[in-house]
């Protein structure tokens, strides 16, 4: 006799990509996690402290194979429905460790970030918010498959910016970032668990159009 089981809650890893301990970054990521988890998802919190590697070396991969760190991160996110990253802004760009770690997980098969749904948030002191590392960061994941969340949240002045209890201080701010999340989730949950049409993506003129996804990012 069939029955109707429903799926159980999204599973969404969230990570700060900085290493300093009072990281605004951190205190974002830790935010986005109540959000998700009042949201009534499962919310994997982690910090890029727990995926320690060396810098990308092919020779290195070669002899000894993919560092233990990044093995480990590949692993949280094969768990996971989605991604949400808490990115600081150097340069105007992404931070080395976490471009480091994309190009480690990137050479673990089966490719992790390929299709998998991803929200990206930056805290920063300066008025800009972090925006123009997150613009920087789209590139390298979505070229690994991943589906970025168009809608990114940037909180600009970011040392003034939290409340005692986690939240922000500013209620229209932390209305938009519960907002952003709860929708991103809605498009998670749409995607991930309720699929009606099939897949097709799209980046070169040379990807084959019969082809659920582009044959690039299979490898």
């Amino acid at each position: 006799m069939a029955t109707d089981v429903r799926p159980g809650p999204l599973r969404v890893l969230v990570f700060g990509a900085a290493l300093r301990a009072g990281s605004t970054n951190a205190r974002l990521a830790s935010l986005v996690a109540r959000l998700i988890t009042e949201a009534g998802a499962d919310a994997d919190l982690a910090t890029m402290r727990e995926f320690d590697m060396p810098l990308y070396d092919g020779d290195a991969e070669e002899t000894d194979g993919v560092p233990a760190g990044a093995l480990a991160l590949h692993e949280r996110m094969e768990q996971a429905d989605a991604l949400v990253i808490s990115s600081p802004e150097y340069n105007a760009s992404v931070p080395g460790i976490l471009k480091n770690a994309i190009d480690w997980v990137s050479r673990v098969q089966q490719q992790a970030f390929k299709t998998k749904h991803a929200l990206l948030v930056s805290a920063s002191p300066s008025l800009v918010g972090g925006n123009r590392g997150l613009w920087a960061l789209r590139v390298p994941l979505e070229h690994l498959g991943t589906r970025v969340y168009p809608d990114m949240f940037s909180l600009a002045r970011s040392y003034d910016s939290f409340a005692e209890d986690g939240s922000l201080a500013d209620p229209g701010h932390q209305q938009r970032l519960t907002e952003t999340v709860e929708a991103f989730l809605k498009l998670v949950e749409a995607d991930t668990r309720y699929v009606c049409l099939q897949r097709r993506w799209y980046e070169f003129l040379g990807d084959r159009s019969e082809a659920p996804i582009t044959h690039r990012a299979e490898v």
